[in-house]
């Protein structure tokens, strides 16, 4: 992937987060949703390094994955807002949308969680003989999570394909990571014998090199990789903080962090004229989706228990 089309993915996900915030505020995505802003970099230079049939499994903050994997905006907006045409026909939401086709194989707001699932599908596609490369992001707090560790161990026994991509933004919700993760990050990946790196997780080319350095080390055989990609949330955890004003970051904090703006250090590697066109592309692109969204019929009450059992014959 070159420097616009990269620059298209950080700006495709800065702007459909932003407005999904504003369809928040309006009522029309209820409950919130966990913002995705300045931590742009990573999922687009992870995504950029994937082939099609690759696959990913995501977060709870996982718009921007599921976009950087080749999601439809309008329909990943419908799904936020509930709607039949979105991903999951409306019951995923923000937290649990998933596309199959396009290797999504779900977020998942359970945290750590998915690091055993992306594991697992590598391994079944090794033992089918298939080359595909799982990748598995999650947070910093998840480095807690015994599921995750447990999934880090069997990756690099069995040499499983796995990249495991750890977004570390410095908090676990509110807590932050020096008060939480003993030791490093990266020392608990190498701990299991892989092969782990620190990354500069707001640019977007720095990330793409390490993606792909480390899938095609997972693609030959070589087994898993750990990438710790440093970033900043610029938002909140949860939009519930627009209302609730944690105040767990220091105003100075808060301007430190958001200085080094992914969308900026990408567009800065394009010419003013490419610039704005990919902004009036996404804008339009956008515009586009929310009206698709918008104009989606909300499902049916009484289909309300389809898709959550395996047969009718379960149902009675």
């Amino acid at each position: 992937m070159g420097t616009v089309d990269l620059y298209r993915t950080v700006r495709l996900i800065r702007r459909f987060e932003e407005r999904a915030i504003s369809f928040v505020r309006s009522g029309e995505i209820v409950g919130g949703i966990h913002p995705y802003v300045g931590q742009e970099a990573i999922a687009a230079g992870v995504c950029a390094a994937l082939r099609p049939d690759d696959v990913i499994t995501s977060t709870h903050r996982g718009h921007g994955h599921v976009l950087a994997k080749g999601a439809n905006p309008a329909r990943m907006l419908a799904e936020l807002m509930g709607r039949e045409s979105g991903l999951n026909k409306g019951r995923g939401g923000s937290m649990h949308a998933a596309d199959f086709g396009l290797g999504i194989l779900g977020a998942n707001a359970i945290v750590g969680a998915a690091g055993s699932i992306a594991t697992g599908a590598a391994w079944a596609y090794q033992r089918q003989g298939k080359d595909i490369v799982a990748v598995s992001f999650f947070g910093d707090g998840a480095m807690n999570e015994g599921m995750l560790l447990e999934a880090f161990n069997l990756a690099a026994l069995w040499r499983v394909p796995v990249v495991f991509v750890c977004e570390n933004n410095g908090y676990a919700t509110t807590m932050p990571v020096e008060s939480a993760v003993a030791g490093s990050i990266t020392g608990r990946a190498r701990a299991f014998g892989m092969p782990a790196f620190t990354i500069d997780g707001q640019d977007p080319e720095k990330v793409l090199a390490a993606t792909t350095a480390a899938v095609g080390r997972a693609r030959s055989g070589r087994g898993p990789t750990f990438l710790e990609c440093t970033t900043y949330r610029f938002d909140a955890h949860h939009t519930f903080e627009h209302r609730a004003r944690l105040n767990y970051r220091s105003t100075e904090e808060l301007s430190t962090g958001r200085s080094r703006d992914p969308v900026e250090i990408q567009g800065a590697r394009l010419a003013a004229e490419q610039r704005a066109a990919v902004d009036a592309e996404i804008e339009a692109l956008l515009d586009a989706a929310a009206g698709i969204a918008m104009g989606s019929a909300h499902p049916d009450p009484a289909a309300a228990l389809e898709f959550l059992y395996a047969s009718a014959e379960v149902m009675r």
